[in-house]
């Protein structure tokens, strides 16, 4: 497209693009990419990702908070940090264990207030979420390759990264790429596709690519101001719950380019790459994966969101009507309802016997009344 006398590289009409952008006088060009010759990712404006903006994600999701006070909201944060915890990491089949945890927690309440994509910090970030014997001081000098194991020496290859010798350059471009989004006004969702998309496409280090590219979706969106303050989407656990769809965003890229990559395995599984491919992980068009990301999140918000805020308002409610039958310590209110809810709602006679021996069998069908009610208004 023209615009007086100079040429727009990209038609804004049809991608997204930085604004303003850098006008090269030589060769009386704007140059409105996303990034540069080292990683310039391009997302198409199809008509899917312009009709979820049109629905406006962050004022949906500010109308959903509204309804609820800051106190409850300051509770289901924390819930929702572990949720997004668990979820991130159970979708690569790690077990977590509560030093992990309490890292991947720690991270994630740092999301809104620091820029993550930077090398230091991705180093740093590496460090925090994988073993210790794991860390890196740098970005990987081999090789690797995500795949699984068919049969004893045979690999079934899903993904071959970038050739170690590639990565600094290609590492420098997402983060200098990164940063002209940010200043350059791009769509939140769309620039946070290209990053945490083109982060893990690059796979820097050896372990933690998966779970620092779901930490890096909050990262960008929050500081982009796409997520209210003092919120955080649990987008894990919606890819989690949507794992074909998830799998199909990455695959949209990994598998054509595996059509193109020329590689062999030695007896210890160590991958060899014979062909010039530094400039397929340069220029990915991640249109499929900005549509996806829009769906996860938008699920998140209208799903997983409205459904944990709601369960805590009545859980609350819940609480005080049983506190009106018997004034009982929060502890033993809070196992009465556990116990209820394993129980389609009742308190099991071992339980009762065991933990609420000295209730009335009065108090206990009251109180196991409050549950049920409250508990079917939220399932409503």
């Amino acid at each position: 497209m023209k615009r007086g006398n100079y040429i727009d590289l990209l038609d804004p009409d049809q991608y997204y693009t930085v604004t303003p952008a850098r006008q090269v006088r030589r060769q009386r060009i704007n140059d409105n990419l996303l990034g540069d010759g080292r990683f310039c990712p391009t997302i198409r404006r199809t008509d899917i990702l312009q009709g979820f903006e049109a629905t406006d994600l962050p004022e949906r999701c500010r109308k959903v908070v509204s309804g609820y006070s800051p106190e409850l909201l300051k509770r289901a944060l924390s819930y929702l940090y572990s949720r997004e915890t668990k979820s991130s990491f159970e979708i690569e089949h790690i077990k977590l264990n509560s030093t992990r945890t309490e890292r991947f927690v720690a991270l994630l309440q740092l999301a809104e207030h620091e820029d993550f994509c930077e090398k230091a910090k991705l180093i740093d970030l590496q460090n925090r979420i994988v073993d210790p014997r794991f860390s890196e001081s740098d970005y990987r000098t081999n090789q690797n390759y995500v795949g699984e194991t068919v049969t004893w020496q045979k690999e079934k290859i899903h993904f071959a990264s970038p050739k170690p010798e590639d990565l600094p350059a290609l590492m420098e471009g997402l983060i200098a790429s990164h940063k002209r989004m940010d200043r350059g006004g791009v769509s939140a969702v769309a620039h946070t596709a290209a990053v945490a998309y083109g982060f893990v496409f690059l796979h820097p280090f050896e372990d933690g690519n998966g779970r620092i590219h779901r930490f890096l979706i909050h990262n960008v969106l929050a500081r982009q101001g796409f997520t209210p303050e003092g919120i955080m989407f649990p987008v894990s656990t919606s890819m989690l719950k949507n794992l074909g769809d998830y799998n199909a965003s990455l695959e949209a890229f990994s598998r054509p380019l595996m059509a193109l990559v020329e590689y062999s395995l030695d007896e210890e599984g160590r991958m060899i790459v014979g062909n010039d491919t530094a400039r397929w992980y340069s220029y990915v068009d991640m249109t499929p994966q900005a549509e996806a990301l829009f769906r996860f999140i938008e699920q998140t918000i209208v799903t997983e969101l409205v459904e944990e805020l709601a369960f805590l308002a009545n859980y609350d409610e819940t609480k005080r009507a049983i506190q009106e039958i018997v004034d009982m310590p929060d502890r033993q209110i809070d196992l009465f309802i556990r116990f209820c809810l394993q129980n389609n709602g009742r308190l099991s006679s071992c339980k009762r016997a065991s933990r609420f021996d000295t209730l009335s069998e009065d108090e206990i069908a009251r109180m196991e009344q409050a549950i049920r009610m409250r508990s079917s208004s939220s399932n409503g």
